[in-house]
C-alpha cells in the first residue's frame, strides 16, 4: 500500500477561501472536506477488526473502526485522521502501530464516514472527546495521536478535559494558527472569516500536567510549513520532545528513510509508557 493511493491528500483551501469571504468565523467549515465513502475496511489486509459506534457530547452518533493489537498490548492509541476522507483513507497510517503491539480506534469525526451529523469547528473537538473517553472505558493506558487537523483538534480536546489514563500525545504535521493558514494559503483578508477558538498554540498551553507532548514535522511539508510545528513547541508547557523529519512533507513522516522516524516514534512510546 502507498501513502498516496490509501490517504485522502490534505486539501488546498485557496478557492475555497476566495470564494468564502461570508463574515466573520464564517471559513472555519472550508477547513473540512468529508467523504461518506469505504473503499475497503481492515479486513482487505489481514486485520482484525470491529465497527464501533459511540456518541458526541450533543448527542450525534459517531463510528469508528477498533482494531486489537497484534501480540501482547502496550496501550491504546486514538487515532484522529486529517481534514479529508473517512477511516478508510487513513488505514495506512495506523496499522503500523497495530503490528507494534498497540489497539487502535480510528475514527471519523460528524459528517464523516459513517458519522453522523454536519462537520462543525465545535463539533469536531467534542467529537475528539467522545472518542478519547470512549478508548478510555477500554483500556488502562491511552495515546493521543492525531494528523494535521486531527491533532489540532486533539490537543483542543485534552485542553479542556483528558482521562487518568492519558500517558502521551502526538501530533504529526500539525499548525499552531487557524489564522496563520488561512492566512498563508489566501492572503491577510482570509484572516477575517476564519475564527481563532481551538487554536492549537493555545489550547496546548491547558494539557495536563505530566502528559509527554509529541510534535513530529517534516521539513519539506507543502501544506503546513515547519515553522508552525516550531512555533506550537515553543508554546507548549514542558514536558515536551520536536522530531524533525528532515525531507518529511506532509503525509510521509513515517514512510520515508526506511521507516527511520516510525521506529523512532515507538522507542519514544514504550519509554513513556514504562514512565
Amino acid at each position: 500500500m502507498s501513502v498516496l493511493s490509501c490517504c485522502a491528500a490534505e486539501k488546498n483551501l485557496l478557492t475555497a477561501l476566495a470564494i468564502g469571504m461570508m463574515g466573520k468565523g464564517g471559513g472555519d467549515r472550508l477547513f473540512y472536506y468529508p467523504t461518506k465513502d469505504v473503499p475497503f475496511t481492515p479486513k482487505k489486509y489481514g486485520y482484525d477488526y470491529g465497527d464501533v459506534f459511540f456518541d458526541s457530547a450533543d448527542g450525534v452518533k459517531l463510528h469508528g473502526w477498533w482494531m486489537p493489537a497484534r501480540g501482547e498490548c502496550k496501550a491504546t492509541i486514538v487515532y484522529a485522521h486529517g481534514n479529508a476522507g473517512s477511516v478508510a483513507h487513513h488505514f495506512v497510517f495506523v496499522n503500523w502501530l497495530v503490528d507494534a503491539g498497540y489497539n487502535v480506534l480510528l475514527y471519523d469525526y460528524r459528517g464523516y464516514g459513517a458519522s453522523e451529523g454536519v462537520v462543525s469547528k465545535d463539533g469536531i473537538v467534542k467529537d475528539a472527546q467522545a472518542a478519547i473517553a470512549y478508548a478510555d472505558e477500554r483500556s488502562k493506558k491511552l495515546v493521543v495521536f492525531g494528523h494535521s487537523l486531527g491533532g489540532a483538534k486533539s490537543i483542543a480536546a485534552i485542553g479542556m478535559a483528558a482521562p487518568e489514563s492519558l500517558r502521551a500525545v502526538v501530533v504529526d504535521s500539525t499548525f499552531a494558527s487557524y489564522k496563520d493558514m488561512a492566512e498563508r494559503v489566501a492572503g491577510k483578508s482570509a484572516r477575517k472569516v476564519v475564527s481563532d477558538s481551538y487554536d492549537p498554540i493555545d489550547s496546548v498551553l491547558e494539557m495536563p500536567d505530566g502528559v509527554q507532548l509529541l510534535i513530529v514535522h517534516g521539513t519539506a511539508d507543502e501544506t503546513i510549513p515547519y515553522a508552525q510545528a516550531k512555533r506550537l513547541y515553543l508554546a507548549a508547557r514542558q514536558p515536551k520532545s520536536l522530531m524533525t523529519v528532515v525531507g518529511g512533507n506532509h503525509v510521509n513522516c513515517f514512510f520515508i528513510n526506511g521507516g527511520k522516524y516510525r521506529k523512532d516514534l515507538l522507542s519514544w512510546l514504550e519509554i513513556e509508557l514504562m514512565k
